[in-house]
């Protein structure tokens, strides 16, 4: 077997800066921390977290007033900031800050009387957090076929906005539709979906040419994991998201194949390691690092973590 180790892969600087921040959070004021939903979508972070006395909550009715709250790496609307300031929660922003450049985006694009195009998936954190910053004015259009059945004049005042994790494949085909639609259609100066995302995309797109089963460590709830996923399998290549080694079944491979191995933007390289020692073990893999596109974003600390320094 032939293991091709993709490069980039796993954490981003959006996560990484969340983590620490949770990390030097729980150091300095003890736990319980809450957390706003869980910090990034990965089971294996949230869960070792929780053993260090993180609590993650859906509802900030389930935060005791004072206490210590971290928002994740997603972003929250402001009625979720409003909330927590009338419960006198010390809270803490760790949203990524390509998350806060969209929501920046839509206050401004809402300000000046645009309707203004959501492209995402409907229920995750990051579009309930943006559309929450201006939902009189936002639709969520989540594919091709939605745009035919949009209720907007053609030349109606228009934009659009990404979500940071989607398919770029995906999201220019939307574009491309509402922009057929709509001419006038007006976007960001930059583009929304994070270099994160596009990079672990573009190693995917590249090797999977040269692979037989490509797995990709990530959680199922972890939108970024799901698209590298399904860009394998565009290609023709059997697929599988998983969380770690536990996960995998000798029924996927016959010994003698080429393995792509990658990572969502959430997911540990520990759970990576241990994969690749899963195949090494049981079928003598040789593993051939790739890079694709070297990386090197670093996100500074939200500025009251800074300031403890």
């Amino acid at each position: 077997m032939k293991i091709l180790l993709a490069s980039p892969r796993g954490f981003c600087a959006g996560v990484n800066m969340a983590i620490e921040s949770l990390d030097l959070t729980l150091s300095e004021f003890g736990s319980p921390v809450y957390v706003y939903h869980e910090i990034v979508h990965n089971k294996y972070v949230v869960e070792t977290f929780r053993e260090k006395g993180a609590v993650f909550v859906d509802d900030l009715k389930e935060v005791p007033s004072g206490s210590n709250l971290l928002f994740s790496a997603h972003g929250v609307s402001p009625e979720i900031r409003a909330i927590a300031k009338e419960r006198k929660l010390n809270a803490i922003d760790a949203t990524c800050p390509l998350v806060t450049k969209v929501h920046l985006e839509a206050i401004k694009y809402a300000r000046e009387g645009y309707t203004i195009f959501l492209i995402g998936h409907e229920g995750h954190d990051e579009v309930i957090g943006t559309m929450g910053e201006a939902p009189e004015a936002m639709v969520l259009v989540e594919t091709e076929e939605e745009v035919d059945l949009l209720d907007i004049p053609t030349d109606a005042k228009v934009a659009y906005l990404t979500q940071t994790t989607l398919s770029v494949d995906d999201a220019n085909r939307i574009i491309a539709r509402l922009r057929q639609r709509f001419t006038n259609l007006v976007n960001p100066p930059k583009e929304d979906i994070c270099y994160a995302t596009q990079n672990r995309q573009e190693a995917v797109r590249k090797l999977s040419s040269s692979a037989d089963v490509c797995l990709v460590l990530g959680s199922q709830n972890s939108s970024n994991s799901q698209r590298l996923k399904e860009l394998a399998a565009d290609f023709g290549v059997r697929s599988y998201l998983i969380d770690g080694a536990s996960e995998i079944s000798p029924e996927w491979f016959k010994g003698d194949e080429t393995v792509l191995v990658t990572a969502g933007a959430s997911a540990p390289e520990t759970v990576v390691e241990e994969c690749i020692d899963w195949l090494k073990a049981r079928y003598e893999a040789d593993v051939e690092l790739c890079m694709v596109r070297d990386e090197n974003v670093h996100f500074p600390l939200p500025k009251v973590l800074r300031q403890l320094g």
